[in-house]
């Protein structure tokens, strides 16, 4: 097995290379020995923050066969995290590995275009079968949760958020975050009136008339009843 931390450059060919987004070192390590001892073959890259994530998977989008991704870790708001991997890098597979396990979740993660959902309570056994069902092309869920059927409305909110382009779900997030347009284009480098033109069509893409209603609807993105962080600047 071959690991290597988030920015270091890849010297090896891993047979199955394995992306893991989790801030917890200790879930890291965990993965990590679960991993070593079913897949001797596995190189596996650990990133502690959304941004080191898309980092690694652009370097080498090609040599990603999975991306293991926590839903609470710095750079993410809930699901964000899913819809910016499956913006950026539609081909590479995305399961969440999270703490939280109620059917609610697990169906808006499999909704959601989710590859599988891995509960971090599963034992490291169980947690290695199941990432391997999910490279062998399964959508892989807990056989004992009580899955309940995404809400109807689920899949339009899908494809609403899809439609969104990488930097305009970026821009959302910081409007979410309260952010104004000048900190935004600051922020990302570019003009005010280039992030105008982003929220403009970020309002018409969600079908909202205000920042604040996109807020609103980017909160379903939220996982554990919580609600996004931040104000609505205007």
């Amino acid at each position: 097995m071959a690991i290597e931390e988030c920015g270091e450059e890849s010297s090896r060919d891993g047979t199955v290379t394995i992306v893991i987004g989790d801030d917890h070192p200790l879930v890291q390590a965990a993965l990590r020995d679960a991993l070593g001892k079913a897949m001797p073959e596995v190189a596996i890259i650990e990133c502690g923050t959304l941004d080191g994530v898309m980092t690694a998977v652009a370097e080498r989008p090609e040599a990603i066969d999975l991306v293991l991704l926590d839903l609470n870790m710095p750079g993410t708001h809930g699901f964000a995290g899913l819809f910016l991997m499956q913006a950026h890098h539609p081909t590479v597979p995305v399961a969440i590995i999270s703490a939280l396990q109620d059917g609610g979740t697990i169906s808006r993660a499999l909704a959601f275009g989710a590859s599988g959902y891995i509960p971090k309570s599963l034992s490291m056994a169980a947690m290695a079968e199941a990432i391997r069902a999910i490279l062998s092309g399964e959508v892989w869920a807990p056989p004992a949760s009580a899955v309940i059927p995404a809400e109807a409305d689920e899949a339009d909110l899908a494809r609403r958020f899809a439609s969104l382009s990488p930097q305009q779900l970026r821009i959302l997030m910081m409007i979410v975050d309260g952010k104004l347009n000048k900190q935004i284009a600051a922020d990302l480098a570019v003009s005010e009136q280039t992030v105008k033109v982003h929220v403009s069509t970020i309002l018409r893409k969600l079908n909202v008339v205000s920042r604040t209603q996109a807020a609103v609807v980017a909160g379903r993105l939220a996982v554990d009843g919580g609600q996004l962080a931040g104000g609505v600047g205007m």
